[in-house]
């Protein structure tokens, strides 16, 4: 699948009480990335909502004036879900900063879920293979955690 990329400059706005990134704001940046990329995916942004944030692992602070870049790529498709992996790194100097996947459910005008014929593609990339199998695994234990609340036609 393709990559998305997009970066994002801190500045003191968004700052927290500890003079670091607002988890609140990264939060909001990392589901908009992973939106962007399933958005490019299907070539219908308006047909996409938010079904869960799977994980969003922050791993070290950001400081202000630092530029941090958002790599998102699908690692998993349903018949009407995409899953979405995002990472967040610093363009400044280089830390990983965050990662998390997010699913999205495509929908019809009436807001019913509905197929997207999204399929992924083929590859042999090591990273890419290792992703969609932690993808799996996160939106299985999704599934677990709603107690049989999905439709089938979810998956």
């Amino acid at each position: 699948m393709k990559k998305t990329s997009s970066s994002r400059l801190v500045i003191s706005q968004e700052l927290n009480h500890h003079h670091t990134l607002y988890a609140g704001r990264l939060t909001e940046w990392f589901v908009e990335s992973c939106f962007i990329c399933a958005g490019k995916e299907t070539g219908k942004p308006d047909n996409l909502v938010c079904l869960k944030i799977h994980s969003l692992l922050v791993k070290r602070p950001t400081q202000g004036g630092e530029i941090i870049d958002f790599e998102n790529i699908v690692v998993r498709t349903g018949k009407t879900s995409l899953t979405v992996y995002g990472r967040v790194h610093s363009a400044t100097n280089d830390h990983h900063i965050a990662e998390g996947f997010i699913t999205f459910i495509f929908v019809n005008q009436f807001n019913h879920p509905t197929p997207h014929h999204i399929v992924l593609d083929e590859t042999t990339d090591e990273s890419e293979l290792a992703l969609r199998e932690r993808a799996e695994k996160v939106f299985s234990f999704g599934l677990e955690e709603r107690h049989g609340q999905v439709r089938s036609d979810e998956t």
